[in-house]
């Protein structure tokens, strides 16, 4: 790459970042035309190369050392959505809740799909004492998920990692009510009711998905240790060949 081309990089990634500190958007009016357009431009050309994030290592980073190599990345590329989520993440748990709030807001800015950012920053204006917000925040983003089963259940299962289980369960329920005979919603609806020691919604929902679809071990190993048997396809056929080839059986 040219000098100059590296200096245009600089200077690109320096103008995002101040459009965005300088920006100061309400989240709530991501919906409008205007900002999904804007975030539309900014995808442009990025693909999940680009969007990728350094895996964390097996042996655990001292968390100021994992900000700093986040850091970096962003300052060497400054659109990525996955490195803005994870800096939210570790910001919100110190209870930094500005720094957070930037976090999700950017990571939004350039994914606006993404489920897990909306559910952190609903938990976000929780946490920090803004429930009314927090509400309407939670509203609107179920509102823009109600026309599709995939969102609404990506949705759900985010509220569900982060222990909001009324918005989690109004979401799910949503997802289901789009596609009743989604193998996949019925299992999460049930893996959902299971982490509530909900046993009997449980068994019901997994069930529904294990008919729906019997090529899912998972669900059939959660109905097995559920007390309900349940017959994997093809497991008889090969139990069988493997008696032929096994001497003495």
């Amino acid at each position: 790459m040219s000098v100059e081309a590296v200096m245009t990089a600089k200077v690109k990634s320096k103008k995002l970042k101040t459009e965005y500190f300088a920006f100061g958007f309400d989240l709530a009016l991501t919906l409008t035309p205007s900002i999904l357009l804007f975030s539309a431009l900014l995808l442009v050309g990025c693909n999940d190369q680009q969007s990728s994030v350094p895996p964390r290592p097996q042996v655990s980073m001292p968390p100021e050392a994992r900000k700093a190599e986040l850091l970096n990345l962003l300052e060497r590329k400054f659109e990525n959505p996955a490195a803005h989520f994870e800096l939210g993440q570790m910001y919100h748990a110190e209870g930094l809740w500005a720094k957070a709030d930037y976090r999700y807001r950017v990571t939004l800015g350039f994914d606006p799909a993404h489920a897990e950012a909306k559910a952190a920053m609903v938990k976000l204006l929780l946490d920090s004492g803004d429930s009314a917000k927090s509400k309407i925040f939670a509203d609107n983003y179920m509102i823009g998920a109600s026309s599709s089963a995939t969102q609404s259940l990506r949705l759900a299962m985010a509220f569900h990692k982060q222990k909001l289980d009324e918005y989690a369960l109004d979401s799910y329920q949503q997802a289901f009510s789009l596609a009743p005979d989604s193998a996949s919603v019925n299992k999460e609806m049930g893996l959902y009711y299971l982490d509530k020691d909900d046993k009997v919604l449980a068994k019901e929902y997994l069930i529904r998905s294990f008919n729906l679809d019997p090529n899912q071990p998972d669900v059939a190993g959660e109905l097995g240790r559920l007390g309900v048997e349940v017959k994997i396809p093809g497991r008889t056929e090969r139990t069988a060949e493997e008696s032929r080839e096994t001497p003495g059986l």
